[in-house]
This record gives C-alpha cells, structure tokens and sequence, in this order.
C-alpha cells in the first residue's frame, strides 16, 4: 500500500527539521505510543498499541533513518512485531520546502502487513494506515506549532503553567520560534 500527501506547517524548515529527529516529538505524534528510545544514528526502538479492525496488539520495534539529506529529506523506515496479530513494516520518504514563514511537508509511504492483519483485508488495513498517518502528521503539526485558532480559544481558559498548557507547540517555543 502507498500514500502520499503533504501538510503546510506554520514553522520554520528548520524547527520542522529538528522536530522530526527529535524522540519526544515522535513519541507524542504516534498514535498509540507507549515508549520511544534510541537516537538518530542508531534508530529508535518503540513499542506501539493499536487496535486494527477487531485485532489489538502490541507492536515492538526498530525505526530507522536514511537517505539523510541535512534540513531537506530523510527516510524513516520502520518493522514491528505484534505476536500472533502479525507484523506491519514500511517506509516514509519526508522532504520539507520553505513556502513562506512556514514550511510544506511532503510525504510518501510504503507499508506492508502479515499475519491477521493481512487477513482482514485491503479495505481495513489502507483505511487504518491513512488514518494513522493523518493522526501521525496532524499530533507532529500540532506538536512544533500549537493548537489551531479554535482550539486556542478552547484552550484560552488552560493555565499556561498546566501540563495542558504547556503541550501544544511546546517544541516550537522550546527553539525559540514563537
């Protein structure tokens, strides 16, 4: 199965940039995400719950980065293991553009199941990984740059000392971009 698509993010290439490499960025932007270790050069280790169709698992695994062109594009290509549901393994090439204060995303996903998940059929597994790769870049958006204008007005009456309030764009801030 492929994806490919693109997110406009209101935030410097290069904050987008260190965003991507950065553990706990990835960790809170993966849906389902217990924990994240590792570095860049040696890979990540994760262990990830999801729930596809009627099987749940727990996935452990390793991501790894390639193809590294500094601030510009690199390739995440992951394998996990889930036990009896199976197994899910892919990759994304990510490039980043400047496009006015902010910075266009694009990306294009592999991705490859067995085990149940492959016998639940392509329906349920394009569904699910659009679904996640949408959660993915939306929580990673959300993550460098804050909450969207309606939610900051939700979000208006949140204590900025709360652990709420410190989340939204919390990566952003910490680089000095807001």
């Amino acid at each position: 199965m492929e994806l490919t698509d693109t997110r406009l993010i209101d935030a410097a290439p290069a904050v987008v940039w260190a965003a991507l490499l950065d553990a706990e960025v990835l960790k809170e932007a993966v849906p389902g995400c217990e924990s994240l270790s590792g570095s860049v050069a040696g890979g990540y280790e994760a262990v990830v719950v999801q729930k596809v169709g009627p099987v749940k698992a727990r996935f452990t695994g390793v991501v790894t980065f390639s193809d590294v062109i500094e601030g510009q594009s690199l390739t995440l290509t992951g394998e996990g293991k889930g036990g009896a549901a199976g197994f899910a393994k892919g990759s994304a090439h990510v490039t980043l553009t400047p496009e006015g204060s902010g910075t266009t995303l694009s990306y294009q996903v592999e991705a490859k199941v067995g085990g149940k998940l492959a016998q639940l059929g392509s329906r349920i597994i394009d569904g699910f990984a659009r679904k996640m790769a949408d959660d993915f870049f939306e929580r990673f958006a959300e993550a460098v740059e804050g909450p969207k204008e309606a939610d900051a007005e939700t979000d208006a009456g949140v204590d900025a000392d709360t652990d709420a309030g410190k989340k939204k764009g919390w990566f952003k801030r910490m680089l000095g971009g807001d």
